[in-house]
């Protein structure tokens, strides 16, 4: 089963992640076999960390839940939240299978969250600009919640219109790099 972490930082918990990126580096080396993508968000100055998100293959909700809580940061209290979800890997690839490799250009992360009836999954017909792309579901895979997308687009104006905005409750954008160790 595959689940999309997205842990968001507490404000003012940059120096707190700082020192913990080597536990935080060491906790995801146990997952890298199960890694379908991951890295920082940031805030709008695109050099402060906003988030860090993992898309990642576990057996079940309650490996979810542990990989997602018993990370580093999460426990030293760096993140106000935690967005744990049911995916599916629409494009049946992993980040580092992206054509367009991991520099050059600007990437997103771009959320809808649904209401109601679910939205079409429809993807746009430039995938070559998709690194992954899939929806967000209920713990059972039964109930559809929204559409996560990473993607490389020209601006936030670009990558928000990957998903039409009238079938979310709500889209956020957010600026995002391919992670792992440097």
């Amino acid at each position: 089963m595959e689940f999309l972490c997205y842990h968001r930082d507490r404000p003012g918990s940059a120096t707190l992640r700082d020192e913990l990126i080597e536990d935080h580096w060491s906790y995801m080396d146990e997952y890298a076999t199960r890694m379908i993508a991951r890295g920082p968000t940031f805030a709008d100055d695109g050099e402060t960390p906003s988030g860090s998100l993992h898309i990642v293959d576990l057996p079940d909700p309650a490996a979810a839940r542990a990989f997602a809580f018993d990370e580093p940061n999460q426990q030293a209290g760096v993140y106000r939240d935690v967005l744990l979800r049911r995916w599916h890997n629409t494009l049946g690839r992993t980040m580092w299978d992206f054509p367009g490799g991991p520099t050059g250009g600007n990437r997103y992360l771009v959320l809808g969250f649904g209401s109601g009836r679910p939205a079409e999954i429809v993807m746009p017909s430039d995938k070559d600009e998709l690194i992954a792309y899939g929806p967000l579901l209920s713990d059972d895979g039964a109930t559809w919640l929204g559409t996560a997308v990473l993607l490389r687009a020209p601006d936030r104006a670009a990558a928000r219109a990957v998903l039409v905005p009238e079938r979310y409750a709500a889209v956020e954008v957010h600026d995002w790099e391919f992670g792992g160790r440097r």
